[in-house]
């Protein structure tokens, strides 16, 4: 039996959007970047097959609107406390709106036991996707999730992942709000904490 996560979402409040020239720990802007940390050499595969579709079972807020074509996927080993297995990202959105971009994926567990608990947060107790982030590899800059405030505490806008340990077959679709680049920035990488880099996502 596949079981389907749904998305928890935060409250769309967009505080601290703009540039962060503090640590890495801050969230919810961008960052500048060296040409190294900016061209990272995974490349997705990019294909028109269909992302496993989903069910909402969660709280009644609404997510952003999800499509089901794929735009770029990525497999790889993953491993994260002490579990260890196998796992598909298939991004299906990028989409920008106004001042933001959400972003919307599907992760998919293919072999072993996938950590979404805290696999992609930034810390042991975040059980959040806080962790993924846009690199814009022509400015050299870095986005990181929005956040509902400018305090340490403030709550990402992305799904929480509490309890998400996934087995093989299982999947869970998430997103996450980042400030939105510049106009003429057409495409952007997508650095995944397990996964690794996505390149050349582009922004609809």
């Amino acid at each position: 039996m596949r079981k389907l996560f749904a998305p928890a979402v935060a409250a769309l409040a967009l505080a601290g959007c703009g540039m962060i020239p503090g640590p890495p720990g801050a969230g919810g802007g961008e960052e500048r970047q060296t040409q190294t940390a900016a061209q990272e050499p995974a490349q997705p595969t990019q294909t028109p097959t269909q992302a496993p579709t989903q069910t909402s079972t969660g709280s009644a807020q609404q997510a952003p609107a999800q499509d089901t074509t794929v735009i770029a996927t990525r497999e790889a080993k993953t491993g994260a406390g002490d579990m260890y297995g196998a796992a598909r990202v298939d991004i299906t959105s990028l989409r920008r709106q106004g001042k933001t971009v959400s972003l919307t994926w599907t992760v998919t567990a293919t072999d072993g036991k996938v950590n979404l608990h805290n696999g992609m947060g930034r810390s042991a107790l975040d059980f959040t996707v806080s962790n993924v982030s846009l690199i814009d590899p022509v400015n050299a800059k870095r986005y990181r999730v929005a956040r509902n405030g400018t305090s340490e505490d403030a709550e990402c806008v992305c799904s929480g992942t509490q309890g998400q340990f996934l087995e093989s077959g299982e999947a869970s679709t998430l997103y996450a709000v980042f400030a939105a680049p510049p106009p003429d920035v057409t495409k952007v990488n997508v650095e995944m904490p397990m996964i690794g880099v996505l390149s050349d996502v582009p922004i609809s």
